[in-house]
Order: C-alpha cells, then structure tokens, then sequence
C-alpha cells in the first residue's frame, strides 16, 4: 500500500495553502504526517492510499503493526526462458520481503513443459511468483513485480495490447490471481543484467537444475 498525505497549511498571519505529498510507505507516511503536526501550522490533514480510500493516523498505525507480523514490502522479479530446439522452458523467480522486522529473499525455479515462445516462458514465470506470494501469505498491499520482458511488463502495465491468445490467457489469469489476493501490481522494467538472478534461475531450470531456497539477509 501506498499513502499521499494532503493538509492544510497555515501562516501566522493566516495566508493557507494546500499541499500534497509524493506516494509513501505507510510508515513513512506516518512518521512524516505526525511531524507536520508537531509544527501546529497544519489542519484538515487527510491520509489516503492509492485507492482513494482515506485514513486516520490511529487506523494507519493499527495497519503498520499488523503487517509487522506478515510479509511486506514484497518486490518480485521473474525471468523465463525458452529452448526451440527442445521445445522446453525455465522458469526463475527471486522475492525480497521484510518480516518481524527482517529481511529475506526467496529463490526459487521450475521446469516448465507445454510452452511455445519465450514470451509464454515469461509469462509462466511472473504467474509462478504470484503462486509462490500466495503460499507466503501476502495480500492486500502493493508489489513490485520487475522483470526484463517487454512484452509482459508493457502488456500488464495495459501499455500495449496482447492479441496473441495464449498470452492474454496468462494475462487474465494472473489478474485474476492477484485480484484474489488484494495485491495492487506495479510493474517495472529492468535491463537484463539487473535481473540477472532471475535469469540465472531460469537457465538452471533449462538444465533440470532444481533450486529453491529461502534466507534471512543481514
């Protein structure tokens, strides 16, 4: 989730403007908004998220405990990979979250039979990390989902259509995923060499190397 403060701000003399902050993370959001009060000079301040839903600064804080215990601050990147000689695909996918305070990172690949294009491959690969967010339990907030594809990330940020079938097969499904689970998709396209683990999980896949770890980074 993502939060835009609007307040009021007032002079001594009692000339007032209004401003309007860039998107913040609920904590950031809340430690900023309690320090424009300190100031005495704001009124009608107004906490909302990114579905225009407004909040208060007690329920806001009641959130920011909550998801403590749950994984937040979720970014995905995903790679798939293509073999037309063999007709088979590999997928990779890397997640970085924060928990009880910690930071962790989920590395995880899988074989993938059935595919026709690398396209379809990349595709399979984002629809495997929003399975692999399901089974972490993460809902109801905002990811980053980053990737090397321009075709999918164009095609999911509703850049460029997908009239290929089978592509905007996955397109719906993987809608219909995240739409379940109450996850509001961002989505960011990197050069190849940012997302080079990804990738490198995808290759491994290629060659039926299994690999699927999680770690607490320090």
């Amino acid at each position: 989730m993502k939060i835009t403060i609007e307040w009021t701000y007032k002079t001594k003399n009692g000339a007032e403007t209004v401003f309007r902050s860039e998107e913040l993370s609920p904590a950031h959001a809340l430690t900023i908004a309690e320090d424009i009060e300190k100031t005495g000079r704001a009124k009608n301040m107004t906490l909302i998220d990114e579905h225009d839903s407004t909040w208060m600064m007690k329920e806001l804080k009641k959130y920011i405990k909550e998801i403590e215990t749950e994984p937040h601050n979720v970014r995905v990147y995903f790679d798939g990979g293509f073999d037309i000689q063999t007709s088979s695909s590999g997928l990779g996918i890397v997640i970085y979250y924060e928990q009880n305070g910690k930071s962790y990172r989920l590395r995880r690949n899988a074989p993938a039979s059935g595919l026709t294009s690398n396209n379809e491959a990349e595709y399979a690969a984002l629809h495997l990390g929003v399975v692999e967010l399901d089974l972490l339990n993460v809902h109801h907030q905002t990811v980053q989902f980053i990737g090397d594809s321009q075709v999918v990330i164009n095609q999911m940020n509703g850049e460029w259509p997908a009239y290929e079938r089978d592509l905007a097969d996955w397109a719906d499904r993987i809608d219909g995923k995240l739409k379940d689970l109450g996850i509001t998709a961002e989505y960011e396209l990197v050069p190849r060499k940012l997302n080079a683990e990804a990738d490198r999980l995808a290759s491994q896949a290629l060659n039926r190397v299994d690999i699927t770890g999680q770690i607490e980074l320090q």
